[in-house]
């Protein structure tokens, strides 16, 4: 992990956003859970709401050429089994020649948490540590705190909208079939996917994510032939040497202006 920050500062001061020592979280970012509500299934609908300084930006899951991807520790919570992430789709944010995803306005964050026991109330207790930047690039570290009840009250229209904001899913979207071909180079593997899908518009990107944070996945190069979306990269391990990828493990997000697709797994290709 600690090679991975150094990474992400060098790249950072190279685009010309200087790292500064973490000062108090609210003076860049403000978070706050939304309480929201009980599903039928026993689930519960709840939303992370971060509320960014006027010209700060945050970062998605996958941040791009340069950021610190956020991470949620939930461990201090009480009846709680599991808490998922839904992400609304981000923006592709251009700095200093460099290109990072993620947020640059208020974003809610819905979460989807199962409890240990049904029917009974949750208490949802966490740290987020994540990343914002202007001109300068600054750690942050968060704490939330809130109880959901069991008492029925209806969805909340701010977390309603931030789950129709997600990518489509590939059936929605259109997308055929989707190949990749992996290749083994000097310190890495160089990977080329295919996908036959409508296009989203000029500057589709495509990210990609392997679910193993010690792979770092290098920037794509993206291009449209014809119904085609052709995006190559190339993958390296932070501790160098030989590994695998499942391409079944594969996740492909293709982001377009003001849309985007997420894809899981492709086939030989």
């Amino acid at each position: 992990m600690k090679h991975i920050l150094n990474l992400l500062l060098a790249a950072c001061l190279a685009g010309g956003a200087a790292p500064v020592a973490a000062q108090s979280a609210s003076d860049y970012v403000q978070a706050e859970i939304l309480p929201g509500w009980r599903a039928a299934d026993g689930s519960h609908v709840a939303g992370l709401r971060l509320t960014l300084k006027d010209g700060w930006k945050t970062y998605w899951r996958a941040p791009g050429d340069a950021g610190i991807p956020p991470h949620f520790d939930w461990r201090g919570s009480r009846n709680l089994s599991s808490v998922q992430v839904e992400w609304p789709t981000p923006s592709q944010i251009r700095q200093g020649g460099l290109t990072t995803i993620g947020y640059d306005r208020t974003v809610t964050l819905p979460l989807r948490i199962q409890p240990r026991r049904t029917g009974t109330d949750i208490r949802l207790t966490g740290t987020i540590d994540m990343g914002v930047c202007k001109d300068v690039c600054v750690p942050v570290n968060l704490s939330v705190a809130q109880d959901l009840g069991t008492d029925g009250s209806g969805p909340d229209p701010v977390i309603v909208a931030a789950l129709a904001e997600r990518p489509y899913s590939a059936a929605e979207a259109g997308v055929g079939p989707v190949t990749c071909r992996l290749s083994p180079i000097e310190d890495g593997l160089s990977l080329r996917a295919v996908i036959d899908m409508p296009s989203l518009g000029a500057g589709e990107l495509a990210i990609f994510e392997t679910g193993d944070p010690n792979i770092w996945v290098a920037p794509s190069k993206t291009r449209r032939e014809g119904e085609r979306l052709v995006a190559e990269t190339t993958l390296h391990h932070v501790a160098g040497g030989s590994f695998a990828v499942q391409r079944s493990d594969l996740r492909i997000t293709v982001l377009g202006p003001g849309s985007a697709v997420d894809i899981h797994g492709c086939q030989a290709g």
